[in-house]
């Protein structure tokens, strides 16, 4: 068995733990995941257990479902770098997927808020953040206003005010977060030509 060949293999048997950590993790059952995949729950089981082995045919229904990339779900060998990869993580049960890599500067992350009726805790420190929401609806917290964002709005703040963001209680949410800890502010500036036809 040559290196990549083992390579392979370890990733696959990897893959019953992953797909039974991230069903756990979303509180789901097996017998809603085969009502949702059309997969049995025989077969489900037999698979988090390394008992079948995962085909491209069982793993395309599990990744929709789940709404993770594929290569969550197989634990893709990693290429190039491990140190500078850019990897998911789990804090405070969002899952944080960083876009940039440079350290003290402006940062930006993929945050995907799960359903929840948490109870805001309001911080403040030094900085400027900038929100985005992709999908879903995130409530804000910024000082004394109580906010519901949808798709496509915005929010940029000074991070001194007092603030807090994350589910509404009712749906999943998607948000791009840039944040400069210097304090620096985010503008877009966009002028249309005076002799535009468009």
């Amino acid at each position: 068995m040559n290196d990549q060949t083992a390579v392979i293999a370890s990733a696959l048997d990897q893959v019953g733990a992953r797909l039974k950590r991230l069903r756990m993790r979303r509180n789901v059952t097996l017998t809603s995941l085969a009502a949702a995949t059309g997969i049995s729950k025989s077969t489900l089981s037999r698979l988090e257990t390394g008992q079948r082995r995962p085909s491209l045919e069982l793993l395309l229904p599990l990744a929709q479902a789940y709404h993770v990339p594929l290569d969550e779900l197989v634990g893709a060998p990693e290429v190039g770098d491990p140190r500078i990869r850019l990897k998911p993580r789990n804090a405070n049960g969002r899952t944080i997927i960083p876009l940039t890599r440079q350290p003290g500067g402006m940062q930006a992350w993929k945050i995907v808020i799960p359903t929840s009726k948490t109870e805001p805790v309001l911080k403040t420190h030094d900085g400027y953040e900038w929100l985005y929401v992709l999908s879903g609806r995130m409530r804000l917290v910024l000082g004394d206003h109580d906010l519901v964002l949808g798709p496509g709005e915005v929010a940029e703040f000074d991070t001194h005010v007092p603030h807090w963001f994350g589910s509404t209680g009712d749906q999943q949410a998607e948000v791009l977060s840039v944040f400069g800890g210097q304090g620096e502010k985010m503008h877009v500036r966009a002028k249309a030509s005076k002799d535009s036809n468009e």
